[in-house]
């Protein structure tokens, strides 16, 4: 295996990490809402991120790598993080809805720099399918900001 390859495959397994905390993320929102549409909303954003993934552990397959099937350390510490603060602040809209702001703000730096270490090696044929995935990331966090900024204003 390259070392190309080898980069790639690095970068896609924490892409793949990524979407895992992301459908997790949603997963646990959707739980833990009360309101029909954005339980529906998080419910479809977590079976997005579980599609991401999907397509990223293929690429890392196809690149003779073994691609990564859980969430990471990271995104394990912040749902637990989000729990034990929900004992204590409740789990009201503002507050889920920030919790997934807060994890698309990491999912949009993370997927920016994976597209900045892509476009150095000169990867251009996975910079496609990573940007792809990074405006859907785009997308997510701005309609789940609108969403927060709405509860905040009620």
């Amino acid at each position: 295996m390259t070392d190309v390859n080898k980069e790639a495959i690095s970068i896609l397994n924490h892409l793949i990490e990524v979407s895992k905390d992301g459908q997790e993320g949603f997963k646990t929102c959707a739980e833990d809402i009360k309101h029909p549409e954005l339980k529906a909303l998080f419910a479809k954003r977590s079976s997005e991120c579980a599609a991401a993934a999907v397509e990223l552990q293929a690429e890392v397959r196809r690149l003779g790598g073994d691609p990564e099937t859980s969430t990471s350390v990271a995104g394990d510490l912040h749902r637990r993080w989000v729990d034990v603060k929900a004992l204590f602040t409740g789990k009201g809209e503002e507050a889920v809805l920030n919790e997934a702001e807060r994890g698309e703000d990491h999912a949009k730096k993370a997927y920016r720099e994976a597209l900045e270490k892509l476009a150095k090696h000169n990867m251009m044929g996975l910079r496609d399918l990573v940007d792809r995935q990074y405006q859907g990331v785009l997308r997510n966090h701005d309609q789940v900001k609108a969403l927060r900024n709405i509860a905040r204003a009620s």
